[in-house]
């Protein structure tokens, strides 16, 4: 993992990979919990012994659930010191070109895409790519953009 000291050093890696997550499993505990947490029971998710029929052959995260990687994935890249607080502010551009089976394994890409000037300090975009091992296509990629201040 990367540490960025300040949103000075942060400047100068405008444009640049920021680094590569460590690969983490997908488990099935965790797709039943965020089926639970946002009620999203579709049985592609939940139900081992019907997925095993359907168009994957076992069950698979939901997309939602990959997207909501992104806060360990880029703790696990980079580290920005230095600031007094730092915010999730959205997204823009969220794709989910691959599904992600359950039992398999996921690491983010994160590169950033733009840092601008805000009151009180920087907002930052960074595009974050999924990536699940062994696949040639992403699971997700997305823009997303946090502010730093001061």
């Amino acid at each position: 993992m990367a540490t960025i000291d300040g949103i000075d050093e942060l400047r100068k890696l405008q444009g640049q990979e920021l680094g590569t997550s460590p690969w983490r499993e997908v488990t099935q505990e965790q797709v039943n919990n965020f089926a639970a947490a946002t009620g999203d029971w579709q049985w592609i998710h939940t139900d081992v012994e019907r997925a095993k029929d359907g168009p994957f052959k076992t069950t698979i995260a939901h997309g939602f659930l990959t997207l909501s990687l992104l806060p360990v994935i880029v703790a696990d890249t980079a580290a920005v010191t230095g600031i007094s607080l730092a915010l999730n502010y959205g997204l823009n551009k969220v794709r989910f070109p691959q599904p992600v089976p359950v039992g398999s394994r996921v690491r983010g890409v994160v590169r950033n895409l733009s840092i601008e000037d805000v009151k009180g300090g920087v907002q930052v975009v960074n595009q974050v790519t999924i990536e699940l091992e062994g696949a040639t296509k992403p699971a997700c990629v997305a823009e997303s953009v946090v502010r730093y201040l001061y």
